[in-house]
């Protein structure tokens, strides 16, 4: 069914004319998103309850910034929803956003999270954490350095280094301290993994559940996603098997990557795009979306859910995701030159 929608919505979306009016009285404003429909159903859903404005929207797992770019100004998406620092950098890079300058949407989201021209807005953050089995792993504290520390010789597990996700996290670790230091503890924790990076976030879990690795290098909101999957109740025992550490807790605190938003550059519906995304800014979209997802909101004071609460205290570390964002290139270069995604002893 799912498919099927999707495929309703991409059509009706072909056909839509071009409006070059920013009146907004098209009483719609259409949306591409990575993150699933289901996923932010129950904001668009507040959203449209609130304003009168319907939402249309098309997800999308791959290929989003190449379609409005061969779409041009025949584009209908008026937001774009998408993940990670590196999504939203590339979606300004290849400009198919615009600039939006608004009071709201500045005060509800801080500056260090917000391009600084206003390119792109984050909504949630997203901690990347060590997922550390709750059988075989005594310490409560690690840090990202001690990944490299031989002690864990065939203990971790980890995705692909090439991965967005990962790429952000040495991205930081180059902006922290250098991309010489960088380098040799890329290597350290390469000739640590117990496999070939390999799988998604989830996979690392179910690698730890199954004793194949202590720890595993994921995103903390798969944890709340595993623990409430009712579709894939194993996904609960992986989740059982584990306990969430957030590394560097006594120093510069762990890094976080960002879900986000952004105006698309033709966007025909921009008053209504321009509603949705102070919307979404606010503390009560944020807090709904947060209690979803699993994530911590940007907007200051805002409640994070009960199940993000019981992994622990969390701080996080204040680098910009400007500057994360700068540094990924050397930080894929780097994965590339010392073979991280062939694995150890190679």
């Amino acid at each position: 069914m799912r498919l099927y929608l999707a495929v309703a919505i991409a059509g009706m979306f072909a056909g839509l004319p071009i409006r070059a009016d920013a009146s907004g009285d098209q009483g719609e404003v259409n949306i591409y998103s990575y993150r699933q429909a289901e996923l932010i159903a129950p904001l668009l859903e507040e959203f449209t309850a609130e304003t009168g404005i319907r939402t249309n929207i098309l997800f999308l797992k791959k290929g989003l910034i190449d379609r409005v770019k061969a779409e041009g100004r025949n584009s209908p998406v008026d937001v774009i929803l998408t993940v990670s620092i590196g999504r939203l950098d590339n979606a300004r890079r290849a400009g198919i956003t615009r600039q939006v300058e608004n009071p709201k949407i500045n005060a509800n989201i801080p500056a260090q999270y917000r391009d600084k021209q206003n390119n792109w807005f984050a909504l949630t953050t997203r901690a990347r954490v060590i997922y550390a089995s709750k059988e075989r792993v005594a310490q409560d504290t690690i840090t990202y350095e001690e990944l490299a520390d031989p002690k864990w010789k065939g203990k971790i597990c980890s995705r692909s280094g090439q991965h967005i996700y990962n790429i952000a996290l040495f991205a930081s670790m180059i902006a922290n301290k250098g991309e010489q230091f960088t380098e040799k503890w890329l290597a350290g924790l390469k000739n640590n993994l117990a496999r070939k990076p390999a799988g998604n976030d989830r996979s690392q879990a179910r690698g730890i559940f199954s004793g194949a690795c202590d720890l595993g290098i994921g995103h903390a909101y798969y944890v709340g996603l595993m623990q409430t999957n009712d579709k894939k109740p194993q996904q609960k025992e992986w989740a059982k098997s584990i306990k969430v550490l957030f590394p560097n807790s006594e120093g510069r605190g762990t890094h976080v990557n960002v879900s986000g938003m952004a105006m698309a550059k033709y966007a025909p519906n921009s008053q209504n795009a321009l509603k949705l995304m102070e919307f979404l800014s606010s503390a009560k979209a944020q807090e709904l979306y947060a209690e979803r997802v699993f994530e911590y909101p940007v907007k200051p004071g805002t409640k994070i859910s009960d199940i993000v609460k019981s992994f622990g205290k969390f701080k996080p570390d204040t680098l910009s995701l400007e500057e994360i964002a700068k540094n990924r290139k050397a930080a894929s270069r780097l994965v590339d030159k010392i073979g991280f995604n062939d694995g150890p002893n190679s």
